[in-house]
């Protein structure tokens, strides 16, 4: 099989999807390895790092795309690159469908194989392809969220922990999955006062145990949420349906009743964020300010941090990645429902039930 690998085009995107010593290893499976010229410079990967292991050097987005049977990306493709993608070509990467009805109805025009680090799970039922960058993405969520508190960021100018004789910041998170967990605990770190929400009553039991004492579990329902939402100084939307749309928790209303000057970090916003007034952003312009709430809904927060994030997400996809190109597209399916469940669409149709959900007349 030829894997081609291109330069991600997203705005502020510095990842790649492949380190070189995972095209070393597929070229030793006997497949053939295309690199994009210049892909890895921002995660601190040159080309000679690639041409040193076996790899093809390109200068043509253009020619890889055309090349390759499988296209490894790390995020959904953008417009100018779902021009390049043909029929049954497979495209492995996060897509995050439910948010956007342009980019699945493009890429079911396109006829593509959509495998999807998101939806893929293993044999206990998680995500191993989506936990590294959740993990990236909670602790950034709280690294961010306290930037954002700085009186030159339109925040409140409060010190995330305090100083002595100066309470700490409120910060709650809202869910209690990979992100909520690595939020948390970075928080409570800092010396935040922490609420931590979850549905799960069997996870909050467990997080009560792990979590430090400035750390109180509480139970996720309306009225919980309205009640620590107006004391937060900072809140950090961390919950999660697989492949659907994010539940919306956070009201325009409850918004509005917010202290002036508090923070939202919106780490949901690529599955369509968990507050009404949530609308991505870049790296380059993070935030915004709705009734003087500020809002940061960067929709590739782990890109910021591009060596760590390729070598976490790369450590878990590679397994996947030599897989699918191994016993092709219907073995790598057939191995496992897991497996299956990674796969969105196929010739024209939606695949995934929780997309499908979402755009109930693409059915």
């Amino acid at each position: 099989m030829i894997i081609g690998v291109p330069k991600e085009v997203k705005a502020d995107e510095y990842r790649i999807a492949m380190l070189p010593v995972g095209a070393q290893l597929l070229i030793q499976d006997g497949h053939a390895v295309l690199i994009e010229k210049d892909a890895g410079l921002g995660s601190g990967f040159s080309n000679d790092d690639y041409a040193a292991v076996g790899a093809e050097i390109m200068d043509s987005a253009d020619e890889l795309f055309r090349r390759a049977d499988m296209v490894v990306k790390v995020k959904e493709p953008q417009a100018e690159e779902i021009g390049r993608l043909r029929a049954g070509q497979i495209l492995f990467c996060y897509f995050h469908f439910a948010s956007s009805r342009e980019l699945t109805d493009r890429c079911l025009e396109k006829q593509i194989a959509a495998v999807a680090y998101e939806t893929l799970t293993d044999e206990h039922g998680r995500l191993p392809l989506l936990t590294p960058m959740s993990e990236v993405a909670g602790k950034l969520s709280i690294q961010e969220g306290a930037k954002c508190l700085e009186k030159p960021m339109m925040g409140r100018g409060i010190l995330l922990g305090g100083v002595p004789g100066v309470p700490p910041a409120n910060v709650l998170v809202l869910g209690g999955g990979v992100v909520g967990t690595n939020a948390a605990r970075v928080a409570a770190g800092l010396g935040a006062n922490v609420t931590l929400m979850d549905i799960n009553l069997d996870r909050l039991r467990h997080l009560d145990e792990i979590m430090p004492p400035n750390v109180t579990t509480v139970f996720c329902e309306p009225h919980a949420i309205e009640r620590y939402a107006v004391l937060a100084d900072l809140v950090v939307g961390s919950v999660l349906i697989p492949g659907a749309l994010a539940p919306k928790l956070v009201s325009r209303g409850l918004v509005s009743r917010m202290k002036k000057g508090s923070v939202i970090v919106d780490v949901c916003i690529d599955q369509g964020g968990c507050c009404d007034t949530s609308r991505p952003t870049t790296h380059g312009d993070p935030v915004y300010v709705v009734d003087e709430v500020v809002h940061y809904c960067v929709t590739n927060m782990p890109g910021a941090v591009g060596r760590t994030s390729s070598y976490a997400l790369c450590n878990a996809t590679l397994a996947y990645c030599r897989e699918l190109a191994n016993l092709g597209l219907q073995g790598f399916l057939d191995k496992s429902p897991g497996r299956t469940a990674a796969l969105n669409m196929q010739d024209g149709r939606i695949t995934c039930p929780a997309v499908a959900a979402a755009f109930p007349d693409l059915g």
